[in-house]
C-alpha cells in the first residue's frame, strides 16, 4: 500500500473487538502491577525482618516505587518499538512481560527461606514489571484512541482507565474472598502467592487475545513506504520536546492523586483511621467499582464540551480538596463515613483519569505518538506517582502525615496551571484521513498527522 493511500476504514464490529482487546490486555497488565499493593500487607513479613510494621511497609513500597524507576525504560523501548512495528506487537510483548514477572513474584522464597534474595527475586520481579508497564501505557492509550471513533475518542480512551481499574477490583476481590476463607495466618504463609499465580495465567490467556487484534489506520498508513527512519526515535520525539513537556506536566497531578485515593487509600484507612483491614478493603473495592463506572460517563462529556474543562475540574478540585477530604478520611471510622469520602475523592479525579490517554495521543504526529506518550508520562510517574506511597509514608513515619496532604495539592496545581495555558485537544487530527476529512470540509486541521 503507497503511503498516500487510504487505509481501509474499520467496522464497528472491528472497533468493538479493538476496544475489548485492548481493554483486556490493560486489565491483566494493571491486575499483576496493582496486586503487589494489595497484598503487600500481608507478605510484608515474608521478606523483610524486624517487629516495626511501618518500616516493613516502607521496604515493600521502596520496592514498589523502584518498579516504576524502569517505566521510563519500558516507555522507550516498547514506545518505540510500539511507533516502529505497530501498536499490536507492542501490546503483546506487554502482556509476556507481565506474565514473566507474576511467576517471579509468585515463586520467590521467603527470607526465612533464603535470607534477603528472596526481597532480590522481587525486586528483580517489579523492575520487569515497571518494563512491561512503560510500554503497556502507551501501547494501550495509542491503540485505544487510534481505533476510536474521531467523535468518540474520550469515550474510547476512557476504557483504558476502565480496564486499569477493574485490574484492581479483580486483585481486591480476590483478596476479599482471600479474606474470608483464609486466616490471616494462612494469607501471610502462602496465601498472598496466589492472586500472582492467577495473574500469569490471565496473562497468557491475554496473549493469545492480542495477537488476533487488527493493527491500526493510523499506524498502517505511515509505513507504507517505509522511508522514515526516525520513526519512534528520541529525535523524532526532540522535535515535540514541548508536547513532550506538557505530557509530563499535566501527569503530574494526576498521577500522585490516583496513587493516593487508589493503592494507598487502603493502608491509610488501616494505618491512621484504625480500620480493620477487612473493612478498609471493602471501602476500597466498592469506591473503585464506582469510579470506573463513571469514566466513560467524563469521556463521552469531553467529546461534547472538550477536555480542558474536565481537566481543569480536577485540578481545582485536588488543589483545594485534597487536604479536608484526607484530614476526614484519617477519622472515618464507618464503612459508609470512609466510602463516602472516598468517592468524592475520586469523582474529581475523574476529571483527569477520564481523558489523559485521549489528551497524550492527541498531542503528538503518528510516527511518534506511542513514543511521546509513554516516555514523559512514565517519567512523570515515576518522579511522583510511583513514590505518592513511599512520601506518604515516609511523612507519617516522621509524625508529619498531614504535609502529604499539602504536597498532593501543590502537584495539582501545577497541574492546574498547565491545563489552563494548554490547547484543548479533543479536535486533532490522529492521521491522514482525518487530516484530509478537515481539508476537504474547508477547515484547518487542528494537528499535522504525521
Amino acid at each position: 500500500m503507497s503511503a498516500s493511500a487510504a487505509p481501509p476504514t474499520l467496522t464497528p464490529a472491528a472497533r468493538r473487538f479493538a476496544l475489548i482487546g485492548g481493554s483486556l490486555g490493560n486489565l491483566v497488565e494493571w491486575y499483576d502491577w496493582f496486586v503487589y499493593a494489595s497484598f503487600a500487607i500481608y507478605f510484608a513479613d515474608s521478606f523483610f525482618p524486624g517487629a516495626n510494621p511501618t518500616t516493613k511497609l516502607l521496604n515493600t513500597a521502596g520496592i514498589f516505587a523502584v518498579g516504576f524507576l524502569m517505566r521510563p525504560v519500558g516507555g522507550w523501548v516498547l514506545g518505540r518499538a510500539a511507533d516502529r512495528h505497530g501498536r499490536k506487537s507492542a501490546l503483546t510483548l506487554t502482556v509476556t512481560l507481565m506474565s514473566v514477572a507474576a511467576l517471579l513474584i509468585a515463586v520467590a522464597p521467603t527470607y526465612g527461606q533464603a535470607g534477603y534474595f528472596g526481597a532480590l527475586v522481587l525486586l528483580l520481579a517489579r523492575l520487569l514489571q515497571g518494563l512491561s508497564i512503560g510500554g503497556e501505557y502507551a501501547a494501550s492509550a495509542t491503540y485505544l484512541t487510534e481505533t476510536s471513533a474521531r467523535n468518540r475518542r474520550g469515550l474510547g480512551s476512557s476504557f483504558q482507565y476502565v480496564s486499569m481499574t477493574c485490574g484492581q477490583l479483580l486483585g481486591l476481590a480476590i483478596l476479599i474472598t482471600m479474606q474470608h476463607t483464609l486466616t490471616t495466618a494462612q494469607l501471610q504463609s502462602w496465601g498472598w502467592r496466589v492472586p500472582f499465580v492467577l495473574g500469569a495465567v490471565f496473562a497468557l490467556v491475554v496473549f493469545r487475545l492480542r495477537r488476533r487484534l487488527t493493527e491500526t489506520e493510523a499506524f498502517t498508513e505511515e509505513t507504507g513506504d517505509g522511508t522514515d527512519t526516525a520513526r519512534g526515535s528520541l529525535t523524532a520525539l526532540w522535535e515535540h520536546r514541548r508536547e513532550a513537556g506538557l505530557v509530563m506536566a499535566l501527569t503530574l497531578g494526576g498521577t500522585v492523586a490516583y496513587y493516593t485515593y487508589t493503592t494507598y487509600l487502603t493502608k491509610y484507612l488501616i494505618g491512621s483511621a484504625g480500620m480493620a483491614k477487612s473493612t478498609a478493603t471493602l471501602v476500597s473495592f466498592t469506591a473503585l467499582a464506582v469510579f470506573a463506572a463513571i469514566q466513560p460517563l467524563a469521556g463521552m462529556l469531553s467529546d461534547r464540551i472538550g477536555r480542558r474543562p474536565l481537566l481543569i475540574t480536577f485540578a481545582v478540585g485536588c488543589t483545594v480538596g485534597t487536604y479536608p477530604i484526607m484530614t476526614a478520611l484519617g477519622s472515618a471510622h464507618s464503612y459508609w463515613s470512609a466510602l463516602a469520602l472516598s468517592l468524592l475523592a475520586l469523582v474529581i479525579v475523574t476529571g483527569y483519569t477520564s481523558i489523559n490517554a485521549a489528551v497524550k495521543a492527541e498531542l503528538f504526529p503518528t510516527r511518534v505518538r506511542a513514543l511521546g506518550v509513554a516516555l514523559p508520562y512514565a517519567l512523570a510517574n515515576a518522579l511522583f506517582g510511583g513514590t505518592a506511597e513511599y512520601v506518604a509514608l515516609w511523612f507519617k513515619d516522621a509524625g508529619h502525615e498531614k504535609m502529604f496532604f499539602w504536597y498532593v495539592s501543590g502537584c495539582a496545581l501545577v497541574s492546574l496551571v498547565t491545563y489552563v495555558l494548554m490547547p484543548d485537544t479533543r479536535d486533532a487530527a490522529l492521521s491522514r484521513a482525518e487530516a484530509d476529512t478537515d481539508t476537504g470540509a474547508g477547515l484547518a486541521p487542528a494537528k499535522a498527522a504525521g
